[in-house]
């Protein structure tokens, strides 16, 4: 008897023998009004609701649970209110609780990470367009987090944390509840004039593992979706703010040493500015003149044995406010613009440099209600030492809503290149800046001028959410090609309780050129065509430990233009999530590659050991388990195993993890591979201890190693955060890098800077 098909059938077709069971309450639906008065007194923030203008506010009550059962009432019930004067929007949460347990908090530094806090939040449409919008949460302990929502919140891509603002709280514990008071400036965000806005009230309450919200939203839905939202009714009209100008000046200080290349120490002063001007309360200006990025993040080194770039994320604040209107257009592997090709570049060794600068501007927001803009521009400095002459940046993008949720954009992205007469094109190394081009008897290095993308997006956003999905077409055009330079794509997809599935293709032409983009399979490719289908299947055991789990399906490939199948993959999964927050899951994969180009896997810059044309076929097996995330010790382990190319790979990752509740946590992130091939064999480790105390919830100081061995290099950043007013800082950020064979070092860098934020 053939079980796996019975299996299947079972899992993906069968919903549940259980009805659901008779509601305890009633659920808040979309579109419920929740009315916002104009305060006639003062509100103080201590958390202690004895104002009458709290006293006389609706009360946003009956929440509903979403995880991990969506057809009842959470354990602890919450509340919000809302009230305002001609400042602030005011914001208050009781959060019924069982305080005998502690609650659950990493740490106490601001944008903390939703699922692993105990939070409330409140996620708001001010232009009721159900698409775009904004939330503020908070911790029991007082800690902030803010963050834009693009996309109506459909999945957690859709909500962006590093979008940082000033904004007012306080937190008070007692024996039964917390509550939290809240005041966000309206000059903090954006919003248009009109009569109902969207929003919800969201609570991850981990200490029982329940997230529930204000409007009843399906389980297979972020609960601070807007396609789930009531109304907020104002009673008052929103106030008009008046001149909302902040002005950030920085001033830095830096001593830096490079004993690689035997350049001695350099010391150096900077200063520069950020401004921001709302044009209108919807559409704000965003100026950057000699903007400083030293006390972002750095990014985590990553072991990437695959032949593509690895994509790393935004962090600088300049680019992070409306950038889905930048971003999203196209699909993933195929985006026409990715701002860190803006003042990062890689040298001839392959290593990332930062290119300054000069200034910035970008003009952005709502127009009315059912139209967006973006515009950008950009000047970067020339740097010699790189080869890069000076380039200007622009990228402009307009936005029309479309039925209940969709919309429609088209954009230009343009970049241009400053002076190149006086530089010689056979040194130049970058693809982007030199390419061949036919004179008539032979192929010469040529410089490009410019290189420009043009495109339409169409963005599906049903009312249910059950259906999304993107539809585009994009151009690109420089001095090498006038053909062929095609990009488009589609994708569809569809959720229900039981079962999702997407699926789609995208494809680029041979001469498409996106040098502001991230296109990662043009290089290798030279034009191609990738197909994907997804089906999953979910179903949620009424007793026993587990929450909900389920199989999921995959077949992906890609083809050269002319037909030619260069990768296959097919893909069996299966997923447990338990009651704990813990989570188990395992994964088949059996891979099929041609190679239309040599490759090493060992070492990607040393000689190709596998050679043009050359197929390989192998089977890969892994598992993954993530532990409870309510203790103060965690883990997650990821085990693999199997064929790679013509050998084997073993492999294993994870994290460890201890928190001191609340003044921080020390994590370990580690990757181990054993590689085992027909040419050579190597073993890489890559093991990243973190450690992130927060003394205050003004005071951080966080430090993080990097020992990697497939590059040769130990990385070490330190960063000490002072936020000595809202959204002002002192920093000092040391950064070193040795390396790994013997610990010497390569070069250092130490930086103290100061920001300012004045609202004028």
């Amino acid at each position: 008897m053939n079980y796996t098909k019975y299996f299947f059938v079972l899992t993906f077709f069968l919903p549940s023998l259980d009805a659901e069971e008779a509601l305890a309450q009633e659920k808040n639906k979309q579109g419920i009004e929740l009315s916002i008065k104009k305060a006639k007194g003062t509100i103080k923030l201590d958390g202690i609701l004895d104002e009458p203008d709290w006293v006389n506010a609706k009360i946003a009550s009956h929440f509903y649970m979403n995880y991990p059962i969506d057809t009842m009432a959470p354990t602890y019930q919450s509340e919000a209110r809302l009230t305002f004067d001609q400042h602030f929007m005011y914001v208050s949460f009781v959060c019924y609780d069982n305080m005998d347990k502690p609650n659950i908090v990493q740490s106490l530094r601001r944008d903390f990470d939703f699922d692993v806090n105990d939070n409330i939040g409140l996620y708001f449409d001010p232009y009721d367009d159900h698409t775009n919008g904004f939330y503020f949460s908070i911790t029991p302990f007082n800690v902030q987090k803010e963050g834009t929502v693009y996309g109506g919140g459909t999945n957690g891509d859709s909500f962006n944390s590093s979008w940082d603002n000033k904004w007012y709280s306080e937190v008070k514990r007692y024996g039964d509840r917390w509550i939290a008071e809240i005041a966000i400036p309206f000059k903090s965000f954006r919003y248009n004039h009109v009569e109902n806005w969207n929003i919800t009230f969201v609570r991850n309450d981990l200490k029982h593992n329940q997230i529930s919200s204000w409007i009843a939203t399906p389980i297979q839905y972020s609960p601070g979706s807007f396609a789930y939202t009531g109304k907020l009714k104002w009673d008052d009209a929103a106030p008009h703010v008046g001149t909302n100008i902040s002005v950030i000046p920085y001033m830095a200080g830096s001593s830096t040493q490079d004993s690689e290349n035997k350049i001695p120490t350099n010391n150096s002063m900077t200063m520069g500015l950020d401004a921001k001007v709302a044009v209108t309360p919807a559409i704000n200006l965003d100026l950057t003149v000699n903007p400083d990025f030293s006390n972002v993040e750095v990014d985590r080194q990553v072991i990437n044995l695959t032949r593509f770039e690895y994509q790393f994320p935004e962090r600088r604040t300049f680019f992070l406010e409306n950038s889905d209107l930048f971003s999203t257009p196209g699909y993933p592997p195929t985006r026409p613009f990715f701002s860190r090709r803006i003042g990062l570049a890689r040298d001839s060794s392959g290593n990332l440099q930062k290119v300054p600068i000069t200034y910035g501007a970008r003009l952005s927001g709502k127009i009315g209600s059912n139209w967006r803009l973006g515009v950008m521009n950009l000047q970067t400095e020339k740097k010699e030492s790189m080869g890069l002459p000076a380039q200007n940046y622009t990228v402009a993008v307009v936005q029309r809503q479309l039925f209940s949720r969709s919309n429609i954009d088209f954009f230009v992205v343009n970049k241009q290149s400053l002076g190149l007469d006086k530089y010689d094109p056979t040194k130049y190394y970058q693809s982007d800046l030199v390419r061949k081009a036919w004179n008539g008897t032979d192929t010469v290095k040529k410089l490009n001028l410019y290189n420009r993308v043009i495109g339409a997006d169409f963005n599906l956003f049903t009312k249910s959410n059950k259906w999304n999905g993107d539809f585009y077409y994009h151009k690109s055009f420089d001095d090498f090609s006038k053909d062929n330079n095609y990009s488009y794509g589609l994708f569809l997809s569809y959720s229900t309780r039981y079962f999702n599935t997407f699926g789609g293709q995208y494809g680029v032409g041979k001469n498409y050129n996106a040098e502001v983009g991230f296109v990662p399979g043009q290089s290798i490719y030279n034009g191609y065509t990738y197909s994907f289908n997804r089906a999953e299947g979910r179903f949620y055991p009424k007793h026993g430990s587990i929450t909900n789990m389920g199989p999921g399906i995959e077949y992906d490939r890609t083809q050269k233009l002319d037909g030619r199948m260069t990768d296959k993959i097919y893909i069996v999964d299966y997923s447990i999530n338990y009651k704990n927050t813990a989570r188990l899951f395992g994964q088949a994969q059996r891979i099929f590659q041609w190679l239309p180009q040599g490759f090493n896997p060992i070492d990607p810059k040393s000689d190709a050991s596998f050679q043009k044309d050359q197929e390989f076929e192998w089977t890969e097996y892994n598992v993954q388990y993530n532990s409870d995330s309510r203790k103060l010790f965690t883990y997650t382990v990821k085990a693999s195993g199997g064929q790679f190319y013509n050998g084997d790979k073993k492999g294993l990752s994870g994290t460890l993890s201890y928190r001191y509740q609340p003044y921080g946590n020390i994590t370990v992130t580690y990757d181990y591979n054993d590689i085992q091939l027909s040419y050579g064999n190597a073993k890489f480790l890559l093991i990243s201890p973190r450690v992130d105390l927060t003394f205050t919830n003004k005071l951080f100081f966080t430090t993080i190693v990097q020992y990697n061995t497939r590059y040769n290099n130990t990385g070490l950043n330190a960063r000490l955060q002072w936020r000595f007013k809202p959204a002002s800082d002192f920093f000092i950020v040391y950064t070193e890098n040795y390396f790994s064979d013997n610990l010497q070092s390569r070069n250092r860098a130490l930086v103290l800077k100061l920001t300012y934020w004045f609202n004028l």
